[in-house]
């Protein structure tokens, strides 16, 4: 993401109006010279990455997300391009620096016409100016099938702000949303512009704070941030000459039930690569010769009945519960038992399953878990649908933070993470791609998890860092070889590289 100036929280609609309004009103910027500028900053894209393309066909709502549009039409008829306006909404009804620039537009020799059924377009590129934050239901039908002409038309878009049709707090799309080729957002990022659906309708985003100045930042705090493996990485002492296998920690991975070893062995092999001093693995007995023959650093336990168990969560530092676990008495019994002992654990698959359907008493200690479902986990946690956790990501997060205060990883396009019973910001992961969506991910981000609280990272800190780093290391094997066909193994040798500074943190570098 090419962003250039570095502000690395997120805001919802509200909270952007509100820095609007810090800026106009505390530090003395008009509202028509904010737009202007946004207008030029989103003219100045075209003309970087379309020279020479014509005409410049801007589409145009009544709202100041229509405003910036008649700031672009305008610049581009002052440099000689071809350019169209076509407006939904009634041009007598267009008020304050929306209006200004309108009349702006007009006097250059800008024609506005109305945007129709039958308006076709059929070549140039596409200036998106329809929608903006302030969309607060599903798209009405008249700039429904504006959206859908513009997607239509195969042309490039560039999205003003945000594309239209596609919800600033959420990221879901209400309706219909806008395919951009690029989205130029302004002032403050806004966080539904970096996870759900809209991984698939912002195209480059890009970001530019207007010259709002650094200070009114301060005035309105954000819920949210994009978190920066970059920075996440420092959290990682360097290791002492004198360290020994004992410094770093003892992971116990719980999970791999008849005929599921792979899961249980990709989470105990992440585990090892990622740092941790020792790996155990407590799994059925006749996943043992498998995992052994695999990786025989990983000291694996065949367990047959809960009380095999014991000694080994006595030796263990951090447990890691759930990859192939499965459902059933052995399962839950290696279940609560493990709960029971208080210790830092990673809960995936299986494990929040077995909790969601009560298998777990819920007096069990839980303040030290970190927890990582997917949609269709959380789901059954919170008691909703998976439709209805991706309708909000970020409610869906808060749920789940109540239910356990330790932290929480909601996994999807733009993974949420949160820390802490209340308060503390959100963290959304910029990182990943389309290559993840196969078997064996979450189980290779459980071992990396577990590997990170045994060296020591607080649990939040830990699932900041661990999702950022499975993500990035996820985007480095995609860039090598591609995405179809990625395996969660094909991570591990990347996770290794980013963890002692090999391969580029950052998704720019």
């Amino acid at each position: 993401m090419p962003d250039a100036e570095l502000q690395p929280a997120l805001y919802t609609a509200a909270e952007t109006r509100a820095l609007d309004r810090a800026a106009i009103d505390g530090a003395g910027i008009p509202g028509i010279v904010l737009m202007s500028r946004a207008g030029r900053a989103v003219f100045e894209l075209v003309c970087a990455h379309y020279p020479g393309v014509l005409p410049v066909h801007v589409v145009c709502g009544a709202g100041n997300n229509g405003g910036d549009g008649f700031i672009v039409a305008r610049l581009a008829r002052e440099r000689g391009l071809a350019v169209t306006v076509s407006l939904l909404g009634e041009q007598a009804r267009i008020a304050g620096d929306a209006r200004l620039a309108l009349e702006a537009a007009l006097a250059a020799g800008v024609e506005v016409r109305p945007f129709t059924p039958q308006t076709r377009f059929d070549a140039g590129v596409i200036v998106d100016a329809l929608l903006g934050t302030g969309l607060g239901g599903p798209v009405r039908e008249a700039h429904a099938q504006a959206i859908a002409a513009m997607n239509a038309s195969g042309l490039p878009i560039v999205a003003v702000d945000i594309p239209s049709g596609l919800c600033s707090d959420t990221g879901c799309v209400r309706g219909v949303a806008v395919h951009a080729a690029h989205t130029v957002t302004f002032i403050g990022r806004k966080r539904g512009l970096y996870t759900a659906a809209a991984r698939d309708h912002c195209g480059e985003l890009h970001f530019d704070a207007l010259g709002v100045p650094a200070q009114t930042y301060d005035a309105v705090p954000a819920g949210a941030e994009l978190l920066s493996l970059e920075g996440l990485l420092a959290a990682l002492a360097p290791r002492a000459r004198t360290a020994h296998k004992g410094s770093f920690g003892h992971v116990l991975v719980i999970g791999g039930g008849r005929g599921m070893a792979g899961a249980a062995a990709m989470a105990a092999e992440s585990a090892a690569r990622c740092g941790a001093g020792l790996v155990s693995l407590a799994t059925w007995p006749g996943n043992v010769a498998a995992t052994v023959a695999r990786r025989p650093e990983i000291m694996a336990h065949g367990v047959e009945h809960g009380h095999e168990l014991e000694p080994l969560l006595a030796r263990a530092g951090v447990l890691v519960i759930g990859p192939g676990l499965g459902r059933g008495p052995w399962a839950q019994q290696l279940l609560v038992r493990a709960l029971a002992t208080g210790k830092p654990a990673v809960l995936d698959a299986d494990a929040l399953n077995a909790i969601a359907e009560g298998e777990v008493p819920a007096e069990l200690p839980r303040a030290q878990c970190v927890v990582t479902p997917h949609p269709g986990e959380a789901a059954r946690l919170l008691g909703v649908t998976a439709a209805g956790i991706e309708a909000d990501r970020f409610v869906a997060l808060q749920g789940l933070r109540a239910l356990f205060p330790g932290a929480v990883v909601l996994k999807g396009a733009g993974t949420l993470v949160a820390s802490g019973a209340a308060g503390g910001r959100l963290g959304v992961c910029p990182y990943g791609n389309p290559g993840m969506a196969s078997g064996g991910m979450g189980d290779v981000l459980s071992g990396v998890l577990g590997a990170l609280l045994a060296q020591g990272l607080a649990s939040g800190d830990a699932a900041r860092l661990g999702v950022c780093l499975h993500a990035r290391a996820a985007d480095l094997a995609a860039a090598a070889d591609g995405e179809r066909g990625l395996l969660a193994t094909d991570l591990v040798p990347w996770l290794r590289r980013l963890l002692n500074g090999a391969a580029p943190a950052e998704a720019g570098a």
